[in-house]
């Protein structure tokens, strides 16, 4: 991990040495769930320095990503940035990180996970994480056990009791467990942290902070494009839609609120699965990009709440 340093002005007869970090989020579609490319066996994500040469903080980002992945990077977007002081170290690091779509799989010689592998509780696209949720309620129920503000917090957030489920919470419903004592970054944890893997320093933070703003972008932006092939079935790109929300979608309420908007045109070719009837393929049509709202709050969900 490399970081470009400079020296601040002295202060209280000392100097703070400040490290400035570029860390890239990478997501890609595969196997139908949110993918994203890591270091460390799944504890960190690529970084880099950010250098004079570079005309923004986003080309340098992009520049160093390229160049070591050889992954062309889609819909980008700045993030989240920290900064946090090692008094012992004498140091500032100041974390700059940013969201890019890959359209590619990544290669398999490359470290991926699923971004539900470290927040299983994100997808509800199976009954099955009803027990996981129930866990959750249970154990955010003791710890605010005599706190009524704070189990409302609790209660709306993770959709509890009268609230409903809202995907785009991910980092409110991560910084909850974190308090909770429920996550293993967490420093007081009981010993009895949640299902899901754990990320070096704030890492996990800053990718349910991606998971939030990707949840955001498809609703109103044509971003899911960026993750889709070129062309593409109309059953892919609710597929897409649905991993990235973690939630079930009417299939033909789907594709009649797609082909409403004009957001895809058809091509003359046809996808030929193994088994099965061929599917027709489409493309993205850009000139009604900025009429998307391809996951508005009127779009048709299953009955999972």
């Amino acid at each position: 991990m490399i970081s470009h340093q400079k020296t601040l002005p002295p202060t209280a007869a000392q100097s703070v040495l400040c490290e400035t970090e570029l860390v890239a989020v990478l997501v890609s579609i595969h196997h139908n769930a949110p993918h994203i490319l890591t270091l460390d066996n799944g504890q960190a994500f690529p970084s880099g320095p950010f250098t004079v040469e570079h005309r923004s903080l986003q080309k340098g980002m992009r520049n160093w990503v390229e160049r070591q992945t050889g992954l062309q990077l889609g819909h980008t977007e700045q993030l989240y940035t920290f900064a946090d002081t090692h008094h012992a170290q004498k140091h500032q690091v100041v974390q700059i990180s940013y969201m890019a779509f890959i359209r590619q799989t990544c290669d398999h010689a490359l470290d991926t996970h699923s971004i539900y592998d470290y927040f299983p509780w994100e997808d509800r696209r199976h009954t099955t994480s009803a027990s996981l949720l129930h866990t959750i309620a249970e154990r955010l129920k003791r710890w605010a056990q005599g706190h009524t503000q704070r189990w409302q917090r609790c209660a709306s957030i993770f959709g509890l009791e009268d609230y409903v489920w809202n995907d785009e919470l991910s980092l409110q419903r991560y910084e909850v467990l974190w308090e909770a004592g429920l996550v293993p970054e967490a420093t007081w944890h009981n010993g009895a942290a949640l299902p899901g893997l754990s990320m070096y320093h704030d890492y996990r933070r800053i990718l349910a902070t991606a998971l939030s703003r990707m949840r955001a972008k498809i609703r109103y932006t044509p971003a899911v494009f960026d993750l889709l092939p070129h062309h593409f079935t109309l059953l892919q790109l609710q597929q897409a839609m649905e991993a990235l929300a973690g939630r079930p979608m009417h299939k033909q309420n789907f594709r009649r609120l797609v082909q409403q908007q004009k957001l895809v045109n058809r091509t003359a070719e046809y996808d030929s699965p193994p088994q099965g009837r061929p599917a027709q393929l489409y493309r993205f049509a850009p000139e009604t990009a900025e009429n998307c709202y391809l996951a508005g709050a009127t779009l048709p969900l299953s009955s999972i709440s």
